[in-house]
């Protein structure tokens, strides 16, 4: 599939959409010195080119009671499928995202939970799958993501 053509005003009208995916496109106009009509076009352009895949809600994970946020390096036998690995967690609604990567680890699996009880009967459950061979633990202190409104100071 071919590369998607985008511009400098493109970049600035996606940045404002992972931003807040809500904010109306006379909002982005202004802030791209466009008409709406011109923006709403490059939109839909990029909705039905695929750049833009959708659009979600952010949730505050803490407020529904899952305060902690964890990854764990997970390494396999090295006969291990990529699929066997993305299927030893996904199932598990703790888990936010597994990732292959390259080198060791093979996998970065990440949770949200609200205990480290709760994180230590996880890993057991991935540690029980006969092809993982050993797991490291990493808990998360502050994290940044783009498109993610940050909390002021006096929030924290």
């Amino acid at each position: 599939m071919p590369e998607m053509k985008t511009d400098a005003v493109d970049r600035k009208i996606l940045d404002q959409l992972v931003e807040d995916g809500r904010r109306s496109v006379r909002d982005i106009a202004r802030t791209v010195s466009l008409s709406p009509s011109s923006v709403q076009r490059r939109v839909e352009r990029m909705e039905r080119q695929g750049v833009i895949t959708g659009y979600t809600a952010l949730v505050d994970e803490s407020q529904l009671g899952a305060t902690m946020e964890a990854f764990a390096e997970v390494r396999y036998a090295g006969n291990t499928k990529v699929e066997a690995i993305t299927a030893s967690a996904k199932d598990l609604p703790e888990v936010i995202g597994i990732y292959t990567v390259a080198g060791d680890p093979d996998a970065l699996i990440h949770f949200r939970i609200d205990s480290l009880p709760h994180l230590h009967r996880l890993i057991d459950l991935i540690r029980r799958d006969g092809n993982v061979i050993g797991t490291k633990t990493l808990m998360v202190l502050d994290s940044w993501r783009r498109g993610q409104r940050v909390a002021d100071d006096e929030d924290r």
